[in-house]
């Protein structure tokens, strides 16, 4: 493929995003050889088995837990086809950079994220790439993103695909988190991203379980919509924790749509946050 059909000319070489996965960017291979390495010391990838059980939101929330202790966080958002990190922090600008590299959104907290839709002309706009540009973009946001951390979240992409498999193998995880819902499925699909972690010999840190019940809003009650252990027998088969159970919380919808999920309340992700904390 030409650099016309790649959309850039010689001199744009290596300077959008896109570039990751293109055989003619020799000059980012070259700038990404001389530069430091990012600047974090944890890093932990949030991941889930399928779609659909609030990956992001647990990512977001684990992030202000940790900055509310007084750390340094970043989020880099791996979901490059479906992010969703930027609009829960209220994050609309696009990012910066220099010679250097790209600057991170801070959020009003001081979060540092990194995501496909803080590059792109307008967040509505689809990114329509290939697998191998995808994976290429993801490494880039760890090289080229100028990080200043104690604990980088990972917001990886549902399932155990390429590009999971791609942050896997290129990013030093200290360890994972895995977030799923309390359907029967649940089982199944906690295996098969326990199961990946095994195969790439990554720290499980434990399971936190999504959409766990609702509180009754007269009484408080907690009514469990979808039944009660199903998330606590497919750790016990692999010897792992459920650290969290959060709740369906109507308030917690509404502060992402207003782009304030750092106003959220609630202390259900506090051994999850021990956790990371122990590494």
């Amino acid at each position: 493929m030409s650099d016309l059909q790649q959309g850039c000319s010689p001199s744009e070489c290596g300077t959008k995003p896109a570039c990751a996965g293109c055989s003619h960017n020799h000059n980012q291979a070259a700038e990404t050889a001389e530069k430091e390495p990012p600047k974090v010391r944890k890093v932990i990838g949030v991941v889930s088995g399928k779609g659909g059980v609030g990956k992001s939101m647990v990512t977001s929330q684990m992030a202000v837990t940790m900055r509310r202790r007084g750390y340094q966080v970043g989020i880099l958002d791996a979901d490059v086809t479906g992010p969703s990190i930027p609009k829960a922090f209220g994050l609309h600008e696009n990012a910066t950079g220099d010679a250097r590299g790209l600057y991170p959104c801070e959020s009003s907290t001081g979060i540092q994220v990194m995501s496909t839709n803080l590059l792109l002309e307008n967040e509505t706009d689809p990114v329509v790439w290939r697998g191998p540009v995808i994976c290429g973009v993801v490494q880039q946001f760890w090289t080229d993103v100028l990080w200043n951390c104690d604990c980088l979240f990972v917001d990886m992409p549902p399932g155990t695909g390429d590009v999971t498999l791609s942050v896997f193998q290129s990013l030093p995880l200290d360890g994972i988190l895995i977030v799923a819902s309390p359907q029967e499925l649940v089982g199944m699909v906690v295996e098969k991203a326990v199961k990946m972690a095994e195969m790439m010999e990554i720290p499980i840190l434990g399971i936190v379980e999504n959409m766990s019940y609702l509180s009754c809003p007269d009484c408080g009650k907690k009514i469990f919509l979808f039944g009660e252990g199903k998330s606590e027998e497919a750790a016990a088969r692999h010897d792992l924790k459920v650290l969290a159970k959060m709740p369906i919380d109507p308030a917690l919808a509404s502060l992402v749509d207003q782009g304030r999920i750092e106003d959220f309340q609630g202390d259900w992700l506090k051994d999850a946050a021990d956790a990371v904390e122990k590494l």
